[in-house]
C-alpha cells in the first residue's frame, strides 16, 4: 500500500531543520489576519508508513501565526501551517488538498504551538502535569485518582501526531491550532481560559484560514477537523455548531476573520462531552463496576440516582439506533452497544490474530464465544473484563469541585463551579448557593455538539463523521460517542464508528484509514506539478 490517499503509518520519523524561504522573512502582510504566503522555513521530515515504508516529505511551515486581530494571549491563539511541496523526491501540488485541522488539546488545558519546530509539534502550553485543580479550588477528594481531575480527560490530546504526519505524507494540508484552557489566570487571578474560551479559538482560527483562501494553500471548504478527548469534545462541537450565531459576540470581541467558521468533517477520539449528561451516562456504564482502579468503592446510592437520570435523558433524545436497531433507551443500549460495536469490534482484533494468539487469547477470556469467525458475548461478561472504573461518583461534576470539568466552567476569580443541579444540591464546599449559576445553562449549550445536533439541528454542520474509541475507556461512558453518532446519522450525515478492541482511553490504532476516509470523503486525488 503507498502513502497516497490509501496511507497508513504506524511509526513516524524525525524533522530537519530547513532553510528560510526565499526572501527571508518574507512580504509584510497587509493586516492582523492576512496570512504572508512567503513567511515559511523548508523542512524535510521521515513518515513510516503501515508497510514500513519510509517516505521523504519537504514542506514549506508557517510558525505560531495569531489568527485574530485582538488576541487575549497570543501564546495560544496562534496557528500552525504545514503545507507539502514534495513527496519521495517528486514535487506535489496542495493547493486544492484537504486540510486536516488537527488540535492538541486535551483535559480542557491550554494548547500552545509556540515552541514547535514542525509538523507534530502543537501541544501543551503553560498547563499543570494531568489537568490540576486551579489554585484557590478546595483540595481534590481523597478517592481522586488524579489530583484535582478525577482522572478525567487525557492531559496531553493523545496521539494525533501521526495523523498530522501521514497526512502530509498524503499530500494533504495541516494546521494546527493553539487555544487557550482552563487554568490561564490574569494577573488579577482572573480565569481568561475557561468556557466558551476552546471552542470560541478553535472557531476563529478556522474563521482565520478560511478567510485566507488562496493565501493559505488547501481546499478551505475541505477541512476536517480532529482531536482526542477533550480535543475530540472540541473537534465534535467544531463539526455540530459550525456558524452558530450563538459564538458571534465572542468571536467579535477577539477580532475573529469575518469568514465562516464550518468544517467539511470532523474527526473525534474518545471525546469527553454531553457534560451535563455525562455523570449518568458514566454510572449507567460503569455503575455495576463498584472498584475504582485505586481500589477504592463508589458511592452505590448516588450511582443509583444518576443512573436513574440517564433513562430520562436517552429517553428525551428520541434517538435510534444505526442498521435499522431500534429506539435507543436506558433498557436498550446495553443490547445495541453489544451487537453494534463490541461484538464486531472484538471480531475484528480476533480475525486479526495468529490461529495460536487467537486460540491463547480466547482461553484466556472464555467469556468470548467464537463460532463461525464472529465473537459473541453478554453485556455483563463486557462489563467484568473491563474490570475496575476509573472514576468515582459523580465522574465530572464532583461534590468537592475537584474535576477538571468543574474548573471548565470555573468564571472570573472563581476557579471552579458545578454545571449540573445535582452535583449543586449535594455540593460538600460551602461555597455556592447548592444552584448552578445563571450563565452555566448558556455556557452548556456553547460546549455541547448534541445541542446543535439534537435540540437545535444546525444546517451548517459537518456532514461527515469518524469517531473513534476504546472499549476499555472508562473515562467517559460509551454511549457518549454513539449518542454523537446516533444524532448525527439521524440528520443524515455520514457517519464511520468504531470502537477499538481492549484499547484504552486516547487509542487511534488505525490512523492509516482515517487519512484514507479523508481522500474519500472530500474526493480528492493528490497532484503532482
Amino acid at each position: 500500500m503507498g502513502i497516497g490517499a490509501a496511507a497508513g503509518a504506524a511509526a513516524v520519523g524525525g524533522t530537519a531543520l530547513g532553510a528560510r524561504a526565499a526572501g527571508g522573512g518574507g512580504s509584510a502582510a497587509a493586516g492582523p489576519l492576512v496570512f504572508d504566503p512567503d513567511a515559511y522555513t523548508r523542512l524535510t521530515t521521515t513518515v513510516t508508513d503501515t508497510d514500513g515504508t519510509d517516505h521523504a516529505v519537504t514542506y514549506h511551515f508557517w510558525k505560531a501565526v495569531t489568527y485574530v486581530a485582538d488576541p487575549v494571549d497570543v501564546k495560544y491563539q496562534s496557528l500552525n501551517v504545514s503545507v507539502p511541496v514534495e513527496i519521495d523526491g517528486t514535487a506535489v501540488d496542495a493547493s486544492g488538498a484537504p486540510i486536516l485541522f488537527a488540535n492538541s488539546v486535551g483535559g480542557y488545558m491550554p494548547s500552545s504551538v509556540a515552541d514547535a519546530t514542525g509538523i507534530g509539534g502543537a501541544g501543551m502550553g503553560g498547563g499543570m502535569p494531568g489537568g490540576g485543580a486551579p489554585s484557590g479550588s478546595p483540595a481534590p477528594s481523597a478517592s481522586a485518582s488524579a489530583p484535582g481531575a478525577n482522572g478525567s480527560t487525557n492531559p496531553t490530546g493523545g496521539a494525533l501526531d501521526t495523523n498530522q504526519r501521514l497526512a502530509l505524507a498524503a499530500g494533504y494540508v495541516v494546521v494546527e491550532p493553539g487555544a487557550r484552557g482552563r487554568i490561564l489566570k490574569d494577573s488579577g487571578g482572573t480565569y481568561y481560559g475557561t468556557a466558551p474560551a476552546a471552542i470560541v479559538d478553535l472557531k476563529a482560527a478556522v474563521r482565520y484560514v478560511r478567510s485566507n483562501r488562496g493565501r493559505i494553500p488547501g481546499d478551505v471548504d475541505r477541512i476536517v477537523s480532529a482531536g482526542t478527548s477533550a480535543g475530540g469534545a472540541l473537534s465534535a462541537l467544531l463539526g455540530a455548531s459550525g456558524d452558530s450565531p450563538l459564538y458571534e459576540p465572542y468571536l467579535k470581541e477577539l477580532g475573529a476573520a469575518d469568514a465562516s467558521d464550518a468544517v467539511f468533517a470532523t474527526g473525534a477520539w474518545c471525546p469527553i462531552t454531553d457534560l451535563e449528561h455525562a455523570d449518568a451516562a458514566y454510572e449507567w456504564n460503569w455503575g455495576t463496576n463498584v472498584t475504582q482502579s485505586t481500589g477504592s468503592t463508589v458511592d452505590q446510592a448516588v450511582s443509583k440516582q444518576l443512573r436513574a437520570q440517564f433513562a430520562e435523558y436517552q429517553a428525551s433524545l428520541r434517538l435510534t439506533g444505526l442498521n435499522g436497531f431500534g429506539p435507543l433507551t436506558a433498557r436498550t443500549y446495553d443490547t445495541y452497544l453489544v451487537e453494534q460495536y463490541l461484538e464486531p469490534s472484538a471480531t475484528t482484533y480476533l480475525a486479526g490474530l495468529s490461529a495460536a494468539d487467537r486460540a491463547a487469547y480466547l482461553a484466556a477470556n472464555p467469556f468470548i464465544g467464537w463460532a463461525g469467525g464472529k465473537a459473541r458475548f453478554s453485556w455483563s461478561d463486557f462489563l467484568t473484563h473491563v474490570g475496575a472504573r476509573k472514576k468515582t461518583a459523580p465522574a465530572f461534576d464532583a461534590f468537592d469541585l475537584s474535576t477538571g470539568e468543574n474548573n471548565e466552567f470555573g468564571a472570573g476569580t472563581t476557579g471552579a463551579r458545578h454545571f449540573t443541579a445535582y452535583g449543586a444540591r449535594h455540593d460538600t464546599t460551602g461555597l455556592g448557593s447548592r444552584r448552578v449559576a445563571a450563565d452555566i445553562p448558556a455556557k452548556l449549550r456553547l460546549m455541547n455538539p448534541m445541542y446543535h445536533l439534537v435540540d437545535e439541528p444546525n444546517p451548517h454542520r459537518a456532514k461527515h463523521w469518524w469517531i473513534r474509541l476504546g472499549t476499555k475507556d472508562s473515562d467517559t461512558s460509551l454511549t457518549v460517542s454513539a449518542n454523537l453518532a446516533a444524532a448525527a446519522h439521524r440528520l443524515g450525515d455520514e457517519v464511520d464508528h468504531r470502537y477499538y478492541w481492549d484499547e484504552g482511553h486516547g487509542a487511534n490504532t488505525d490512523p492509516g484509514a482515517f487519512v484514507a476516509w479523508i481522500a474519500e470523503v472530500t474526493g480528492y486525488r493528490r497532484r503532482s506539478r
